[in-house]
């Protein structure tokens, strides 16, 4: 198990944007600068790194009102893929929103993800969106202990 950091320089944020923009934008001819927004640098920008040092799976929480989290930008580069990165991830973004007082955290889902946040116990709250006129999300939400 690789463990998990949280980003402290701008070099390991381009790490993670670039990863973002591969697996997250790329394959829908979207530009980089859809897989950053405002709150970048008032959120928490976790990530795991491989032998190499090269950033292979990262996650972002931030905060939104009423102490409730947001996962955003979950991305694992496609060959290392179901070896667990993702759980280890949010698992990572849980422990921090708790650290922070949160009482749960939303996520919009991609459709194709609904199995793999289900079986980290998020449940779907509503059909939300649809990406580039192409991608299903679902609003997802799970409580965190108190």
């Amino acid at each position: 198990m690789m463990p998990v950091k949280i980003a402290q320089t701008q070099k390991e944020l381009e790490g993670i944007l670039d990863l973002r923009y591969e697996i997250l934008r790329k394959p829908w001819n979207q530009s980089s600068e859809t897989a950053t927004d405002e709150l970048e640098n008032s959120s928490i920008n976790a990530f795991i790194v491989d032998e190499n040092g090269k950033i292979i799976a990262c996650g972002r929480l931030q905060e939104n009102e009423n102490k409730v989290g947001q996962i955003r930008f979950m991305a694992v580069a496609n060959d290392q893929q179901g070896k667990g990165l993702g759980k280890q991830l949010v698992a990572a973004l849980e422990k921090k929103a708790i650290e922070l007082g949160l009482k749960s955290i939303e996520l919009q889902a991609r459709e194709n993800a609904l199995g793999f946040y289900k079986s980290c116990q998020y449940t779907i709250k509503e059909k939300s969106f649809l990406l580039w006129g192409q991608i299903q999300h679902y609003l997802m939400e799970k409580k965190l202990p108190i």
